[in-house]
């Protein structure tokens, strides 16, 4: 019989090693809640700002791809599907927290909930599928995943988004592309109550559609970054670190709305970038997490991270920022612009088209690309 692994104690010298980034992203929240009000009150010098904001998001950075780290480790260790739920979870958590920190700074702006929960979807299911699809198939030509799972998602995640970000231009109840108080509350309990059931699906009743088919695992690139032998430290102290990095990441990112605010009216620079800009920054240690396992043969993975994270996102941020909206009485816009909503629709019918064969191929990916970029057009030039 083989030695059972065993869970090593980790030394101070390899904590402080592996978790220097707590190093940088603690102290600088401490300097920006003692400091913070003075340096950011006039952000007019050009160095000054380029300093502050450059800080601000090397802090962020930093912070986000450390609990990233720590929630793949997790998920190895837990396995899958649970493992990629809660790295899921925990970038929604980073998303809410932003989204509604640029929302309660200053006079907060109605639109960014929406632009950047229409961000996410366009860079998930455009930017991001569409490279994990292209590189994957130019390393392996075509690459085979799970497609029940694939189904359960996107059967969540086209209703949600219509009813989400379509609807409110069609109600007549408040106005402009809005929700009445009434159906901000049923969206909300909707939507949450619908995403808990497919977390039942997802890890209870219907597991299997979430595990990659038996002939892809076996040609798999075992990483323990996606998927292979679990690290030798415990779960209890990656979710540890993984809790200490959200502190700072609280207090930075309602810090970091001021300079991108700042930015987007200095430069007369379209609304919707500064959502597009969060949306970034939030995706950036998933999306990478994504590309790796489909350049690892691991589709199944990147398909459970890209979707559960669109997922997450409608089902749970919308209910997060209209619950905000109610407490604070902040108007908050969901509903798309027309170009917005057709570019939309067109991402759900692709999505639904690329997802109906279990294999995928260089093409589907350069199709989503070309979705992807033409949303990035469309910020700059309507």
């Amino acid at each position: 019989m083989s030695a059972l692994p065993t869970t090593a104690r980790p030394s101070l010298g390899g904590v402080l090693r592996r978790d220097w980034p707590l190093g940088a992203a603690l102290p600088t929240a401490v300097l920006f809640v003692l400091f913070g009000k003075g340096w950011l009150a006039d952000l007019s010098n050009p160095f000054w700002f380029g300093l502050m904001t450059l800080w601000l998001f090397a802090a962020v950075l930093l912070a986000a791809f450390s609990i990233v780290h720590h929630a793949e480790h997790l998920a190895v260790k837990l396995g899958e599907p649970l493992g990629t739920l809660v790295l899921t979870l925990s970038v929604i958590g980073i998303e809410v927290m932003m989204i509604s920190a640029v929302m309660l700074t200053g006079k907060g702006d109605p639109v960014l909930a929406r632009d950047t929960m229409f961000a996410i979807v366009m860079i998930v299911l455009n930017g991001m599928v569409g490279i994990s699809l292209l590189l994957g198939g130019l390393r392996h030509h075509e690459q085979e995943y799970n497609l029940q799972g694939a189904n359960a998602f996107l059967s969540l995640i086209v209703p949600l988004t219509v009813l989400g970000m379509i609807l409110p231009n069609f109600t007549n109840s408040s106005p402009g592309a809005t929700l009445s108080s009434f159906q901000s509350v049923y969206l909300s309990i909707v939507s949450v109550a619908v995403y808990g059931l497919f977390l039942i699906i997802q890890n209870w009743r219907h597991r299997e559609y979430f595990l990659a088919p038996a002939s892809s695992a076996r040609n798999m690139n075992h990483d323990p970054a996606h998927g292979g032998a679990p690290e030798a430290y415990s779960s209890v102290y990656h979710a540890a670190f993984l809790l200490m990095y959200l502190l700072p990441l609280i207090v930075l990112a309602k810090k970091i709305a001021i300079p991108i605010d700042q930015g987007i009216r200095v430069l007369h620079a379209p609304v919707a970038l500064g959502g597009f800009l969060v949306a970034a920054l939030i995706l950036s240690p998933e999306s990478l997490s994504a590309i790796r396992a489909a350049l690892a043969n691991d589709l199944q993975r990147s398909i459970n991270i890209l979707l559960g994270s669109v997922l997450a996102s409608i089902g749970l941020t919308i209910p997060a920022v209209l619950t905000v909206s109610l407490f604070t009485g902040k108007t908050i816009v969901l509903g798309l612009d027309m170009a917005q909503s057709a570019l939309l629709v067109l991402t759900l019918g692709i999505s639904a088209l690329t997802f109906t064969s279990n294999r995928t191929n260089v093409l589907l990916g350069a199709v989503h690309i070309l979705l992807f970029l033409t949303y990035i057009m469309l910020i700059f030039e309507r």
